[in-house]
């Protein structure tokens, strides 16, 4: 028996060994729960890895109370919503951009009102798409800083920002809504003038 014990400790028998590093690689490489609900069907709330403009509303550092996100949080939502808005405009079809907002955007409008309320840079997409796009790849810059209020009971992150793109800035009115343990959209506002 001590002899066992003894192989196992200075790793003579390979099989063992084997199996304990792959243990520790399963463990490196699926990342550690560490005490967190391993929920697959809300791990968007759990994860503990940054949410991108992919098709995610919020990241790690996301309070659970909607409090007040974090800088890095605030600027991927900002880019998320900018970018997303860039390829409605560009592709005419408002379907991913709107499935992503608020239920309480959802029953104030239509996916179709959404499209008409920004024909203006659908017609002028050559234009527009450009300077959205490049917009995207900013960090945008807060004015007033954003906040959280309180209306009926609900954190509502509003941000105010603006692109400092060339030759036209973008200005931006986003609002968020804090519902299921996540930011979603509640507000667009989208201005590319002087």
């Amino acid at each position: 028996m001590k002899q066992i014990i003894s192989n196992l400790i200075m790793g003579k028998d390979s099989k063992v060994s084997g199996a304990i590093a792959i243990g520790i690689i399963s463990l490196i490489v699926l990342g550690c729960t560490c005490g967190k609900n391993l929920d697959l069907g809300n791990i968007s709330s759990e994860s503990n890895s940054s949410r991108t403009a992919s098709n995610d509303s919020t990241t790690s550092d996301t309070k659970a109370d909607g409090s007040l996100p974090s800088e890095s949080v605030i600027q991927a939502l900002v880019r998320e919503t900018t970018t997303d808005f860039a390829r409605a405009i560009d592709t005419g079809d408002f379907s991913s951009i709107y499935e992503k907002s608020s239920s309480d955007f959802q029953s104030t409008y239509t996916e179709d009102q959404m499209k008409d309320a920004f024909k203006t840079f659908t017609n002028q997409k050559s234009r527009v798409v450009p300077i959205l796009e490049r917009a995207s790849g900013m960090t945008s810059e807060f004015s007033p800083a954003p906040y959280v209020r309180t209306e009926k009971g609900l954190s509502i992150l509003v941000i105010n920002g603006k692109y400092p793109t060339k030759p036209i800035p973008v200005r931006t009115e986003y609002e968020y809504v804090f519902r299921g343990g996540e930011w979603k959209m509640l507000k667009l506002i989208v201005k590319i003038t002087n």
